[in-house]
This record gives C-alpha cells, sequence and structure tokens, in this order.
C-alpha cells in the first residue's frame, strides 16, 4: 500500500504502555481532520490490540509491540503487531466470548470491539512468529491538510 504519510512505534508489552500507544495514534490522526466518534473509536481499537499483545503474547516474558500508523487518503490504517506466541485459529480467536485466559476472567471481546468499531480487521501471521492485527478506518469528513501529503 502506498500511503501518503505514516508513523511507527516500538514499546514493551506492558500495560502501562496500552494508553501511550492509544493517545500516540489518536494524536497522529489529527491531522485528518476526524470527528470525535472517528478518534474514539479509532483510540477503542488501538486500546484492545495492544491489550491483546500485552495480555496473550508473551506469556512467559515481555516482548515488543510495534503499532504503525498510515494515512492512505481518508483512510487510516494502523497494524499492531507482535513476536509472541500468535495464534493458531484465527476463526475461533474472532469468536466472541472466546479466550484462551479463562482463569483470568477474560471476557474474550476484544476482536469484537475492534471489528465494531473499525470499517475493516484482518489478523495476519507475523513472520515466524507472533500476529498483526490491521485496523483501517475511513474518516468520514477528513481531509489530509496538503502541509503533510
Amino acid at each position: 500500500m502506498k500511503s501518503n504519510n505514516y508513523m511507527e512505534v516500538k514499546f514493551k508489552a506492558e500495560s502501562v504502555n496500552e494508553s501511550f500507544a492509544r493517545v500516540c495514534v489518536a494524536s497522529f490522526c489529527l491531522p485528518l481532520n476526524p470527528t470525535i466518534d472517528e478518534i474514539n473509536d479509532i483510540k477503542t481499537a488501538v486500546s484492545e490490540a495492544v491489550t491483546n499483545c500485552v495480555v496473550h503474547a508473551y506469556p512467559k516474558s515481555v516482548g515488543d509491540v510495534v503499532v504503525r500508523v498510515e494515512f492512505d487518503n481518508n483512510d487510516v490504517v494502523i497494524s499492531v503487531s507482535d513476536e509472541g506466541v500468535g495464534i493458531k485459529d484465527f476463526q475461533r480467536a474472532r469468536e466472541p466470548f472466546y479466550t484462551t485466559k479463562p482463569e483470568e476472567e477474560r471476557s474474550g471481546m476484544g476482536f469484537a470491539v475492534m471489528e465494531s468499531f473499525m470499517d475493516d480487521v484482518q489478523l495476519q501471521k507475523n513472520g515466524e512468529k507472533g500476529l498483526k492485527v490491521v485496523l483501517r478506518k475511513t474518516l468520514r469528513r477528513g481531509a489530509l491538510s496538503k502541509q503533510l501529503c
């Protein structure tokens, strides 16, 4: 995909970094002039994707999470990736209420939440190990500033 502008951040898969990721992505999207609802949708989906990395990707260690945001005209494309244990069954993982950690009282709604707030959600293997979640949202009233093109 050819994009107009992008940014990428890498941080440790620790719960304290979830809010950083959410605010970082939201701030980067502001030149597209999103509505408050659109920016809240993006923040919620990013929170879910990063939280999945923190909770599931590295069960016995703390690895890295990479968040990349690209602009493609009025689309915001966000990828959240890790190099953790991955997901064996993408279809099952997308089922509402399915969780691999019921003992931790997880709701199993992460992907359902992402799908409800974004226009498209894709799960991809991240090389040999890990997972990449690609979130896409078309901003209805946004228009990229000519300074950024």
